[in-house]
């Protein structure tokens, strides 16, 4: 998060249209929130990436997502993503531990 801060600073016009392209992305639409996260968390599973794990589950937890549907998402996503993408499930109860609190 450190380093995103540095980032605002340095590219402040490209941080703020990648956060308004999130927000537009995620926001309600067809899709739910809560299910857009939980797409967001299996993909970020798949991709291998740890701060998008933490921040998804985080965000998937306020809109009202169960640890429960979390780690069903988990499990699609370690199918599609295979062995690589089951270690990252650590990630994941990390971030459920941290978040529900």
């Amino acid at each position: 998060m450190e380093m995103m801060g540095e980032l605002s600073k340095q590219q402040p016009e490209t941080l703020r249209h990648f956060k308004a392209f999130m927000g537009s992305v995620l926001k309600e639409g067809v899709l739910d929130t809560k299910t857009k996260e939980l797409v967001a968390v299996g993909t970020a599973i798949t991709a291998r990436c740890k701060y998008c794990i933490a921040i998804h589950v985080e965000k998937a937890l306020k809109v009202g997502a169960t640890k429960e549907e979390i780690l069903e998402v988990a499990g699609v996503a370690i199918l599609m993503g295979g062995g690589p993408a089951m270690i990252y499930i650590v990630e994941v109860k990390k971030a459920l531990d941290e978040f529900s609190r």
